[in-house]
């Protein structure tokens, strides 16, 4: 069974930066769809932004509230993916979650799987 693990919360000062990652291990995918998610206290999980690479490249999206602040990447390994975090606002203060979509080769569905969630808490 495979895992998804996340690491690189904490806690900053507004203004500040992280860098959040997650590795999976144990799947055998072809295809790694990658999103972000995160959930404050009281609020429902949001998405943050995804990565999908395709035939022509890579393409990525962002929610309108971190536009322009944070940034998804995969690493060269297709099990791997990044969020670095910059301008950090007090807003951005949650739990944040990986989630992947992988298809197994030859097939047209995958699965999604859940990180355990990190931490991120920005201070005014």
């Amino acid at each position: 069974q495979g895992q998804l693990v996340e690491s690189g919360g904490g806690s900053v000062q507004a203004g500040g930066s992280l860098r959040l990652s997650c590795v999976a291990s144990g799947y055998t995918y072809c295809t790694y769809d990658w999103q972000w998610y995160r959930q404050a206290p009281g609020k429902e999980r949001e998405f943050v932004s995804g990565v999908r690479k395709g035939s022509k490249g890579s393409s990525t999206s962002y929610a309108d509230s971190v536009k322009g602040r944070f940034t998804i990447s995969q690493g060269n390994a297709k099990n791997t993916v990044y969020l670095q975090m910059d301008s950090l606002k007090p807003e951005d203060t949650a739990m944040y979650y990986c989630n992947l979509y992988g298809i197994p080769c030859g097939e047209f569905f995958g699965s999604n799987s859940w990180g355990q969630g990190t931490q991120v808490t920005v201070s005014s």
